[in-house]
């Protein structure tokens, strides 16, 4: 079953570091972009970072540019996103997207399967 699951979640204080993970059961994983977006409570789904299936460009909202990084390994299926000096602000659920048909990787359209969501908590 195509799927992408989260992990890596959790409450953290501001300046703090997480490392959340996204594994992925996709048939030719290779083929596709992944990304990351958030959603705060009572807010829109945000873009935050893409990676491209060749893993040789990256995107970043600038809100987390600089203090978040997007990788990708492609020999286990997993995507990951770094994320350094972490504000309250940056408190939302994560989700893990992928995109087989290409596309504007910042738009949550261009992606066609996502994970149920990993839930970032940051304290001030």
């Amino acid at each position: 079953q195509d799927q992408l699951v989260e992990s890596g979640g959790g409450l953290v204080q501001a300046g703090d570091s997480l490392s959340l993970s996204c594994a992925a059961s996709l048939r030719s994983v290779s083929s596709y972009d992944m990304g990351w977006f958030r959603q705060a409570a009572g807010k829109e789904r945000e873009f935050v970072a893409a990676i491209t299936r060749s893993g040789l460009s990256t995107y970043y909202s600038p809100s987390v540019k600089g203090r978040f990084t997007i990788s990708r390994d492609k020999s286990k299926n997993m995507g990951h996103l770094q994320l350094n000096n972490l504000k309250p602000e940056d408190t939302a659920v994560y989700y893990c997207a992928a995109a087989s048909v290409g596309g504007d990787l910042r738009t949550a359209r261009a992606y066609n399967f996502w994970g149920q969501g990993t839930q970032v908590t940051v304290s001030s």
